[in-house]
């Protein structure tokens, strides 16, 4: 770490938001304090920015528990509107994961491999309010001899429910385009043939792990805007790998880190949890994310203060270089050029299309700043930070 003339701790300024005397940015406001005053400076003015990013991710879901049945059952098969759930946790638990699709999706049936519906919508009609279908099997055990049961549930009537997403947020990612003479269909969405498309998924400048690129914030105990409500970080999320490659500014040129998280699902929204179904792919869930980063030093005033244009992503070629998981980007962009709505491979001019909502992630990050000016939200100080590896000059 440099050595800072600004130190904050997590106390002072929690202390401060308490006192409703903290000053509170979002990531794009956070941009033009610190060119116009220097790090060291906005480092004194600022006591927290805020982040966002809404996206399909793909690594989530939620553990339900329906209640014991008269008399009681131990489930071994669970579906949910006809969405397999995970059922091999306890007797009346179960883990509805997002891509899971629906065996008798009828679109599946005209369009094999095209699905409708699947965990994702799931989680989406429970947080609106809507019922869901229930149906249970069981082998039947003296202590647990109910072998089937059936019931209609609001997520109201489920005695918990949580979701628990082994791998969100991205740090950052690839953009995606297709070198083959074929349409491919992928989780990036669909790619015409010969580089006629390019799609992205990340929110730049307001991805909250860009904005704590060696992750000296962020870890176990981190509160966060979740699903339109507050949740948790638990832990680094699967794939966490923050050795890629790093520009001079210290922002990854990669997926690298990734976050797992935790919340109470009775308290989000629909607004910012929302089933995603993908052609020729599957079924996913869009998910809104928001971090608060305390800047307790001008270090973290520098990090929040990356922009679009300086922050870069790789371009793979998901026609053979993904699927193989071998070979080098084609090229490197950044988010400011794609935001543009167009990018140059090998000469030629490509039209990018957004995965994720820009607008959906400035929101998340406003609806954050309101709720720490307002006091209702305390920044969590983490009780083990993710982890990272040294960058030299940060």
């Amino acid at each position: 770490m440099s050595d800072c003339k600004v130190n904050k701790t997590f106390a002072e300024i929690n202390r401060k938001i308490k006192d409703g005397e903290a000053v509170v940015v979002t990531a794009e406001e956070m941009i033009g304090i610190a060119r116009e005053l220097g790090p060291e400076d906005a480092a004194r003015k600022v006591d927290v920015v805020t982040t966002g990013t809404f996206g399909i991710m793909c690594s989530s879901g939620a553990f339900l528990n329906f209640g014991h049945t008269k008399p009681r059952m131990r489930a071994s098969k669970v579906f949910l509107n006809g969405v397999e759930a995970y059922a091999g946790v306890a007797a009346v638990d179960c883990y509805i994961g997002a891509t899971q699709t629906r065996e008798d999706d009828p679109l599946n049936k005209v369009f094999p491999g095209r699905f409708r519906y699947g965990g994702g919508h799931v989680i989406e009609d429970l947080v609106a309010g809507r019922e869901v279908e229930l149906l249970c099997y069981s082998y039947g055990t003296d202590c647990y001899p109910l072998r089937e049961h059936r019931a209609k549930m609001t997520l109201k009537e489920f005695p918990d429910a949580v979701l628990l997403n082994p791998r969100n947020a991205y740090q950052n990612y690839n953009c995606a385009v297709n070198l083959s003479k074929r349409t491919i269909y992928t989780y990036m969405g669909i790619l015409r043939p010969e580089c006629m498309n390019a799609n992205y998924s990340t929110s730049g400048q307001l991805s909250p792990l860009l904005n704590d690129p060696l992750y000296r914030t962020i870890g176990i105990g981190t509160r966060i805007f979740l699903g339109g409500g507050i949740g948790y970080v638990i832990g680094a999320g699967t794939q966490h790998s923050p050795s890629v490659k790093r520009s001079e500014n210290g922002v990854v040129m990669g997926g690298a880190g990734t976050i797992s998280v935790r919340g109470d699902l009775k308290g989000m929204s629909p607004k910012f949890l929302r089933g995603a179904s993908l052609t020729g792919y599957g079924t996913s869930l869009n998910v809104g994310i928001g971090i608060p980063i305390p800047i307790l030093n001008e270090d973290m005033a520098k990090f929040t203060s990356v922009a679009d244009d300086e922050i870069m992503v790789p371009v793979v070629d998901y026609g053979s270089d993904y699927p193989e998981g071998a070979g080098k980007p084609l090229m490197y962009t950044t988010y400011g050029e794609l935001r543009t709505g167009e990018i140059t491979v090998d000469g030629r001019k490509v039209t990018t299309s957004p995965l994720s909502s820009y607008s959906a992630a400035r929101e998340i990050a406003s609806t954050l700043k309101e709720w720490i000016q307002s006091g209702r939200f305390l920044l969590g100080e983490a009780q083990e930070t993710l982890p990272s590896v040294p960058f030299e000059g940060c």
